[in-house]
């Protein structure tokens, strides 16, 4: 296991009236809205019900937990800030009514490797004091350093501020090593957050990786790597104990490249199962195995048409009550018929096309959480009390976009040349739903192993907000669809992957949505890489070229795991031969004849930032035109809401000089276009 330094991070606490949104404005900067990291994410509820946690960005790239108490007049506490340099905040949770434990994650240099990411796992009260870092205080040892945190196992509600967590211990000479160096691993230890006293439940098994608890206290799970010389090798082995027992068997053997085996997920204590995915029919489907002994498999619930791909669970206990899938939105199956009537109520009381979930709840499930959205929706967070009846609006997710009105998000579906049907979304602008000969972006998802969903999407809103069309297409190589549609994935089976992508351009023109001088392409990550090799391909089609941390040289790519244990799988998940280097757009700049804009953060482990360097390198070389925009010290994603508000500032101005549409500043007035 590769372990690497952990730097200083800014961490604080502090108790501050939650900041209040600015009312009365006419006006807005659409890239500014669009581009705002969302408001409110993370919302959780205290085990009594009483009170909620929910991560909030502050400014820059900085994040904090507010709790909240729910009786009237109370006002909001920042419990835990981080200032995103480079830690931010990924997830708060309660441990108890008056204590939360937070998730911190970073991108730090490092010498010999370039960029590593490291995470922490932190508590504190709700008012902000008695501070404790959970993770393994010891991180430098004889033999490395330790970048993982841990995970938190049970959430053991039944007890008050303490957690079973899943913890590194590394091979030691030192008093330090709390195991020793012949016990290193992952090990499971019950921690009292609050004085930090810890007490060993479950020594590490070798090339342990993960564990599953059972939502009272005991691990019943524990999921093995499996490796060869250091590397992984891609597949990993689950083990599991009957009620009762110490002793450890085997449960499934389980394939990460090719998805095949079963995959558990949870564990349901009652029933004495494990639910997990396994394929059906070349599609994903939930099944359930007994852990008595016997392994006896039942099918759960299946889908003929899509992969059958998340569980849903409430409550501290992680209780499964269903399972959702993707066709042309999402879709629950609900396996508790209390959960499913629930559900149907809450449908019938927020009418309308919205998609719809239970966030969290209290331990009696008396309370609880609702999250209800749409296309047109960022969101809105509701408190039910079932012991009342009542429903009551809370937070809306991004409240800079309250009173804008919003595109719609269509499914739709275009023929590949092949004749084979490529489903997607189409999102025109509002109030021209029936205009024709618009400007026009393709939007490709990144991954490639990724679909795009039905939902509010930031960067599709924007870009319909400014008038253009935007298509989504769920190429071949998108996973939710089954085997044959992800093919060998969008690396290997890439001509077929960017064909697609390109049929989806033609079929804007054909059909007149899209003006064909006015039509260009725009990605993230995979996303991007597919931008810039649709316009490799077939130069003729899209006018112009935008890619946000782009994948521009399979090679580089590959190259950039080699001193990572994931280096052989993902080697062989791009693959090798002449298509890796057909497959390269910054090895064929010259065929890109289109004026092409790169966007990229300097701290991205995801893709290295060279390859967007190189890119714009090779294509200034050749006489291409091509334009850079480093964010230096950001991330994959750009966690930075001035960052992003640059970044479609800048996008809007190039594709409208680019295709010809003049000046067009991002502002509107905020109650529509």
């Amino acid at each position: 296991m590769l372990t690497g330094r952990i730097l200083a991070c800014a961490i604080t606490s502090a108790v501050l009236t939650f900041p209040a949104a600015a009312a009365g404005a006419s006006t807005f900067d659409a890239a500014s809205a669009f581009g705002a990291r969302t408001g409110v994410t993370n919302l959780q509820m205290s085990p009594d019900g009483s009170s909620v946690v929910y991560v909030a960005p502050v400014k820059g790239r900085g994040s904090a937990a507010y709790t909240l108490n729910l009786a009237k007049g109370s006002v909001a506490h920042v419990a835990l800030a981080v200032d995103g340099n480079p830690f931010g905040l990924r997830q708060c949770r309660w441990v108890a009514n008056d204590r939360i434990v937070c998730i911190i994650y970073g991108v730090v240099p490092d010498p010999s490797l370039h960029l590593v990411g490291v995470s922490r796992i932190m508590a504190v009260n709700a008012d902000g004091s008695n501070l404790k870092m959970l993770s393994t205080r010891n991180n430098t040892y004889s033999y490395g350093y330790n970048l993982f945190g841990g995970e938190i196992v049970d959430w053991l509600p039944d007890e008050d501020g303490a957690v079973l967590m899943a913890r590194n211990y590394l091979p030691d000479d030192h008093i330090g090593s709390r195991l020793g160096s012949d016990k290193a691993g992952l090990a499971v230890d019950r921690i009292d957050t609050r004085t930090l006293s810890v007490r060993h439940v479950l020594q590490p098994i070798p090339n342990a990786f993960a564990y599953i608890a059972d939502g009272r206290g005991t691990v019943r799970i524990a999921g093995l790597i499996d490796m060869s010389g250091g590397m992984l090798k891609g597949t990993s082995t689950y083990l599991y104990r009957t009620p009762g027992s110490q002793d450890w068997h085997k449960l499934s053997q389980y394939n990460g490249i090719d998805d095949s085996g079963f995959r558990p997920v949870a564990v349901d204590h009652d029933l004495n199962v494990a639910y997990g995915f396994k394929r059906t029919a070349g599609r994903l489907a939930l099944y359930s195995v007994k852990l008595d002994g016997s392994l006896q498999e039942e099918l759960v619930y299946s889908r003929p048409d899509v992969d059958v791909d998340e569980v849903i669970k409430i409550g501290r206990r992680n209780r499964v009550v269903g399972v959702s899938y993707a066709t042309d939105k999402r879709y629950p199956n609900y396996l508790s018929p209390e959960i499913k009537s629930i559900a149907e109520s809450l449908n019938k009381a927020l009418a309308g096309q919205k998609a719809l979930s239970i966030v969290d709840t209290s331990v009696d499930e008396k309370r609880m959480l609702i999250w209800a959205g749409s296309d047109s929706d960022p969101g809105v967070y509701y408190i039910l009390d079932r012991a009342t009846h009542e429903l009551r609006t809370f937070l809306v997710v991004r409240d800079e976009l309250e009173g804008v009105k919003l595109a719609t998000m269509k499914p739709v579906s275009y023929p590949a040349d092949d004749g084979t049907m490529i489903p997607g979304y189409l999102t025109l602008p509002p109030g021209k739903e029936n205009a024709k000969g618009l400007p026009a972006i393709v939007l490709p998802h990144g991954g490639p192993a990724a679909r795009d969903e039905w939902g509010f999407d930031w960067l599709s809103q924007f870009y319909a907000a400014r008038g253009f069309a935007v298509l989504q297409p769920n190429f071949r190589g998108s996973s939710g669809y089954g085997d044959a549609w992800f093919m060998q994935n969008g690396f290997r089976s890439w001509p077929i992957a960017i064909g697609d992508v390109l049929a989806g351009g033609r079929w804007l023109v054909k059909e007149g949505i899209a003006e064909p001088t006015k039509l260009a392409v725009v990605g993230w990550s995979y996303g991007g890489y597919a931008a810039l090799q649709s316009a490799v391909v077939d130069p003729s089609v899209f006018k112009a070229v935008v890619a946000i941390a782009p994948v521009t040289d399979l090679e580089a790519l590959k190259a950039e795991s080699y001193n990572w244990s994931n280096h052989w799988v993902l080697s062989d998940y791009i693959g090798s031969g002449p298509q890796v280097h057909e497959g390269s757009p910054a090895e064929h700049a010259e065929k890109i004849k289109v004026p092409a804009l790169l966007f990229h953060g300097t701290s991205d482990r995801n893709v290295d930032y060279e390859e967007s360097r190189r890119m714009a390198e090779k294509m200034a070389a050749v006489g291409g035109k091509c334009e850079l925009v480093t964010f230096k010290d950001l991330d994959h994603d750009l966690e930075d809401s001035d960052a992003r508000a640059q970044m479609l500032h800048k996008s809007e101005e190039f594709l409208r000089a680019a295709l010809g549409m003049g000046s067009g500043a991002s502002t509107a007035a905020a109650t529509g276009q």
